[in-house]
């Protein structure tokens, strides 16, 4: 990906070129300095080293990601440069940047690439891609905490994994093209949807996309941030026309419904503050989209619409698209469980031998997995609550706190308060910075793959 934008850079003559150039022959050689020795001979024994590989693999994806901000000088010091490359390889949309319009053009490209990656699975990418993990199978935590049974599209793995990434790979394309056809110059095209389909939000401009004004961008980029937060065995049974399978994923059906019912709520209320109805619709839709995605593009500065509004998209940070996509957030499944688990948990007291079980998809959920759920989405709060905290101690108040923590552990980017639209992350002082992006990848790696790391029986025999 490096040597692709450095040769798009030296197309379009510009000074990043030989930048990015020199990052991509520096991971190179140190993949292939790693690679080489244990080529044949890796062996995997148990869950602990699979979770030791999602998170050094993804570490190993940020710090090499540093590298074109650094030999570029585009940012100045590794902890900015850290910041940036975690927010995009984690598909956060958060930045640090105050002057985008001023940056070369490759090192733009990169930022959306770094997302697009992210929002690929770049632990999925690498199990698929590096032969010396060909034959194992290490379970992320992203399935085994979810609830929602994978659907597979092929009964090989390897096939499953080639279809759903070009998949991604195809949706991208399309909606550069729509973009473009729009009147969107084709640069511009691609970096949005780059990180459009990541559910990313980085943009090519400042102020993510309070510059786009044509409604037909708009309703194009709402619809791909929409597939984006979906489960694209979703959209392959689309493609096929297999709508029995859609029918049957309740998942997606509240997800589908949640999205237009939260449309449908803020388009009126912009509607009654007396905004031209197309416009209402339009970016009411939007923001909740990007909202509910995770995606974190705006193009308005929703921090003036009203409380009611204000209060709406942040209920919405908490929920996240569906399973199986590139969308942060608790993720639909989860609440449905739970929403459901509690219904079931009623009847228990009143029927309190009868065997009621948690179903999804005319499936029966484990008690053991709606317990992992439970502890999940527990520790998500529990993270979002002291991570409030330490935002205040550094002076920040408490809407501040609260929205940033939210924002930032669901991967969305920009908050509400002192970092809502039209700011950037700059003003943090250093230790938030890394703070930041530990939330940041905690959130991404579904926290508890990370938080393993931390418990002393990891490191026993």
């Amino acid at each position: 990906m490096m040597l692709a934008a450095a040769g798009i850079s030296y197309f379009l003559k510009d000074p990043a070129a030989s930048s990015l150039l020199f990052s991509g022959l520096i991971t190179i050689t140190a993949g292939v300095f790693v690679y080489t020795p244990v080529k044949g001979d890796e062996q995997l024994y148990s869950n602990r080293e699979g979770f030791l590989i999602i998170t050094g693999t993804f570490l190993i994806y940020i710090i090499t990601g540093m590298l074109p901000y650094l030999l570029s000088g585009t940012i100045k010091n590794i902890t900015d440069a850290f910041f940036e490359s975690a927010s995009g390889f984690t598909t956060t949309g958060a930045t640090i940047l105050n002057s985008i319009d001023s940056l070369p053009r490759g090192i733009v490209l990169w930022r959306s690439l770094t997302q697009w990656i992210g929002g690929l699975g770049i632990i999925f990418l690498s199990l698929y891609v590096l032969p010396v993990f060909k034959d194992n199978i290490i379970q992320l935590s992203t399935t085994d905490f979810s609830g929602q049974p994978q659907d597979k599209i092929y009964p090989r793995w390897v096939d499953t994994a080639k279809r759903l990434i070009s998949l991604y790979i195809i949706l991208t394309i399309l909606e550069a093209l729509f973009l473009a056809a729009g009147g969107m110059n084709l640069f511009d095209a691609a970096c949005i949807s780059l990180s459009t389909l990541s559910t990313g939000g980085f943009s090519p401009h400042n102020y993510s996309l309070t510059l786009l004004t044509a409604p037909y961008a708009k309703i194009v980029i709402t619809l791909f941030m929409f597939l984006g937060g979906t489960n694209m065995a979703i959209i392959y049974y689309l493609y096929k026309r297999n709508l029995q399978k859609i029918k049957e994923n309740r998942e997606f059906i509240y997800y589908l419904v949640l999205s237009l019912a939260f449309c449908l709520v803020v388009s009126g209320l912009l509607m009654v503050q007396k905004h031209p109805f197309s416009e209402s619709v339009i970016n009411g839709s939007f923001h909740v989209i990007s909202i509910i995605t995770t995606t974190g593009f705006y193009t308005n500065d929703y921090t003036q619409w009203g409380n009611f509004i204000l209060l709406l998209l942040f209920i919405l940070m908490f929920t996240g698209g569906t399973v199986g996509s590139a969308s942060g957030g608790i993720k639909i499944a989860r609440l449905m469980t739970l929403g459901i688990n509690t219904r079931m948990e009623i009847k228990r007291l009143i029927h309190p031998d009868a065997y009621l079980p948690v179903r999804i998809n005319r499936k029966i959920i484990p008690q053991e997995i709606v317990y992992n759920i439970l502890v999940f989405v527990t520790i998500y709060f529990i993270i979002i609550c002291s991570s409030a905290f330490i935002f205040s101690l550094m002076n920040y108040d408490i809407i501040t706190s609260f929205s940033t923590a939210a924002s930032i552990l669901a991967n969305i980017g920009p908050a509400i308060g002192e970092f809502g639209p039209l700011t950037t992350y700059s003003s943090l002082p250093v230790a938030g910075k890394w703070f930041m992006s530990f939330l940041m990848i905690l959130g991404r790696l579904e926290m508890l793959a990370v938080m393993v790391l931390f418990a002393r029986s990891f490191f026993r025999k």
